[in-house]
């Protein structure tokens, strides 16, 4: 999975920067691509990894950039347009989030629920349930169940992952409260270097238009002629520049050749054309 040129290093020295604390989802979409034996960076924000990654204090950063509830993550794009680190793969994980609390403490008990505003949207619908209860965002999931388990909180609980509660030693009072039990967080791997895969199927792209009729459409139908299945568009303003946008897209293909052909015409209507990172498409939730 890691490709030829990361295959000859020893996992176990590989470093991995992530947002958030140990226990939370982007350790185990690290945990998911990389196996358990690497060594975890925690940061308290995406940029915090972006620098450690681009100073070569880490090797890769795991970075979630979508969730089939609450949508893509903007100013992750952003640092992807910044940093321009190339992107080596793609992890999936089923995301279900679970309301925690010290040992004994009861639903009654509970007048404080902090997480991570993204599980907080997440489970929306269980929360609007509860009467005279203080919902409060937070930096990350697994670091509010850290929260509680140091200060001993027992009019709190947290919403985060079983991993979570296990590393933290909480009780899980309710499980699966997300709205949507098909709540899956796409996260990517980034790397400073490009890394080959001899078998990539999937890709990252980035690209301007001209602003004329139909510029974004021909672009389009480059892909659609040669059969490359755009699975992903987004798109983000250029800074400093009036009604000028940065497409995002990924695309994927079954041959080679086609993907190949695609990029040659796709070349003569863009602007700022960049392969973000060619890899395997992976969905393995």
């Amino acid at each position: 999975m890691f490709g030829d040129k990361t295959a000859n290093k020893k996992i176990m020295s590989l470093k991995i920067a992530i947002q958030g604390a140990k226990a939370s989802f982007h350790e185990e979409a690290a945990f998911k691509f990389f196996g358990r034996e690497v060594e975890i960076v925690e940061c308290d924000s995406f940029k915090k990894t972006c620098e450690l990654l681009k100073q070569r204090k880490v090797d890769y950063i795991v970075m979630a950039i979508e969730n089939s509830i609450a949508g893509s993550l903007l100013p992750n794009y952003n640092l992807l347009r910044d940093y321009k680190f190339h992107i080596t793969g793609e992890v999936y994980l089923n995301i279900q989030q679970n309301l925690m609390v010290l040992p004994g403490v009861k639903l009654r008990d509970i007048k404080h629920i902090e997480s991570h505003p993204i599980a907080i949207r997440q489970c929306e619908e269980f929360l609007s349930e509860l009467e005279g209860v203080r919902i409060t965002e937070g930096s990350d999931t697994a670091a509010t169940a850290k929260m509680i388990a140091e200060r001993k909180l027992t009019d709190t609980a947290a919403i985060a992952g079983t991993l979570a509660a296990e590393v933290y030693g909480l009780e899980i009072l309710e499980k699966r409260i997300e709205t949507n039990k098909k709540n899956a967080t796409r996260f990517l791997v980034l790397s400073n270097e490009v890394i080959e895969h001899k078998n990539a199927n999937k890709a990252s792209l980035s690209f301007q238009t001209g602003n004329t009729v139909g510029s974004l459409a021909t672009i389009l139908q480059c892909f659609a002629d040669q059969n490359i299945n755009l699975s992903k568009i987004q798109s983000m303003p250029v800074i400093g520049k009036r009604n000028e946008y940065d497409f995002f897209v990924d695309v994927e293909w079954k041959k080679q050749t086609d993907y190949e052909a695609a990029i040659r015409k796709v070349l003569k209507h863009s602007i700022n054309f960049n392969i973000m990172g060619e890899y395997v498409k992976n969905e393995k939730l």
